[in-house]
């Protein structure tokens, strides 16, 4: 008897009821032309780690938490005298998620740490690229349950994109509306 394999929950909410929504509202003739999540990029950009190397250590342990793999640091491209700045300073840690694990941290970004921000209103329905991609930041990281608030050095911001293979802003947010992403119907 051939085992199972584990599929997230949010990858199977998208073959289930996203592609087909997705193909019966654009009329799409094939599966494969229904826009789906290709990445997601999480970056944290710490200018603090110029001065203090430990931020930078902080950020990539709690970003390693957050997404579940090994974060790469980031280093500056240019000098900048007034930020006292010079080319090849780490300035920040990244990671990009594909496949399961991608779709892990949607389901989280959606269902539990966007639900525990402060005030939320939901998101910005512009932060769209013209490419059908997506882009947001988030304030403060403690919203993710894996960062234990007592041990944190100091709380950080992010940014979070997500990239779709739709070809316009119009497809790519059905496309996130459909997995659940709370944005701003004004």
């Amino acid at each position: 008897m051939a085992e199972e394999r584990y599929i997230p929950n949010t990858r199977r909410l998208y073959l289930d009821r996203v592609q087909p929504g997705l193909m019966k509202k654009f009329n799409y003739g094939n599966t494969m032309e229904a826009p789906r999540l290709s990445k997601i990029v999480i970056n944290m950009g710490i200018g603090e780690a110029i001065n203090d190397a430990k931020v930078l250590e902080a950020a990539v342990k709690d970003l390693r938490l957050i997404a579940g793999q090994q974060p790469a640091i980031t280093r500056s491209k240019a000098a900048i005298a007034g930020f006292k700045l010079r080319a090849g300073l780490p300035v920040g840690c990244r990671v990009t998620l594909r496949g399961d694990m991608m779709y892990e941290f949607f389901d989280r970004l959606v269902n539990v740490a966007i639900p525990r921000i402060r005030d939320f209103r939901g998101l910005s329905p512009k932060s769209f690229d013209g490419r059908g991609n997506y882009t947001f930041g988030i304030k403060e990281h403690i919203i993710f349950p894996e960062i234990d608030y007592d041990k944190i050095l100091k709380i950080m911001g992010m940014d979070i994109s997500i990239v779709t293979t739709a070809e316009t802003d119009e497809e790519a947010r059905e496309l996130i509306m459909l997995l659940g992403m709370p944005l701003k119907t004004n």
